[in-house]
């Protein structure tokens, strides 16, 4: 049976997502997969390629053929390049840079807060000031 390494596409219309998958080359291009070995989607920046090296290597290993664009992937991963025993086995993939936890974010405005100026209120609440002008009345009407 000859196997193929391809994309199989998931995702909406205009937002397109892959799975890399190992199939029989006959399969449809959608269609039943024998081991799923990553994603790749091309709409996020920077790309999202998520190959799983050992899977890809032994599937490389047993004959299974990549298709152009998936082959293209591995050498960004550096999976080609480690498979046939090429230099640049690091690849080439660039990393999302990693957002801060909400944890960090809100010991960060807590420490901000800290050192925020206190002073007091400039303005004096009105549901207050109701209140004291009803306790003149009242002082006012028992004298």
């Amino acid at each position: 049976m000859a196997v193929r390494i391809k994309l199989t596409r998931m995702g909406k219309i205009r937002n397109p997502q892959y799975r890399i998958v190992v199939a029989d080359a006959r399969t449809r291009r959608d269609g039943r997969a024998i081991e799923s070995i990553g994603k790749y989607h091309p709409k996020e920046e920077p790309s999202l390629i998520e190959i799983d090296s050992e899977r890809a290597q032994y599937w490389l290993g047993v004959g299974a053929q990549p298709t152009e664009p998936v082959q293209r992937l591995l050498e960004i991963t550096g999976d080609w390049q480690k498979f046939k025993g090429l230099p640049g086995a690091e690849g080439t993939l660039k990393v999302k840079a990693a957002k801060a936890s909400k944890l960090d974010l809100f010991n960060a405005a807590l420490a901000a807060a800290d050192n925020a100026p206190t002073t007091e209120a400039v303005t004096p609440k009105k549901k207050a000031a109701k209140k004291d002008e009803a306790a003149v009345a009242e002082t006012e009407a028992a004298e």
